[in-house]
């Protein structure tokens, strides 16, 4: 009996996936019956005003009746960004000197603007 209470416990099978400030963790962890689900979690460092820092968690429980959905709607969403915006991370938006990069092409970009005006919807790898 006591080694089922120690079962319970414990993570079945796990993954983490960090990612800059955020890690995301994927546990297959077991129900009283025995059955498995899935947890997966959001941890995101955040930092006070005096240097020492502290995390904001965020859990999503998942039972296997919602796999087949959740999987689903994932997988439509995530082509759907993918198929819309491409598969490159587009992140200069959240670096300090955005602003200077944006001057400092700034008037390269209005020429392309004005030469993709022309070109009636075509698109270029630099627009994406």
């Amino acid at each position: 009996m006591e080694e089922s209470k120690q079962y319970l416990n414990e993570d079945i099978f796990s993954k983490v996936v960090r990612a800059g400030r955020r890690t995301y963790f994927f546990d297959v962890r077991s129900t009283k019956a025995g059955d498995y689900y899935l947890t997966i979690s959001e941890s995101k460092k955040f930092t006070n005003d005096d240097g020492t820092f502290y995390f904001k968690k965020h859990k999503i429980y998942l039972y296997k009746e919602d796999f087949e959905n959740f999987s689903n709607i994932l997988n439509e969403m995530t082509k759907y960004i993918i198929d819309e915006k491409g598969e490159e991370v587009i992140s200069e938006i959240h670096d300090k000197d955005f602003k200077k990069n944006e001057d400092a092409h700034n008037g390269e970009n209005q020429s392309k603007e004005e030469s993709k005006d022309e070109k009636s919807g075509e698109v270029e790898l630099e627009d994406i």
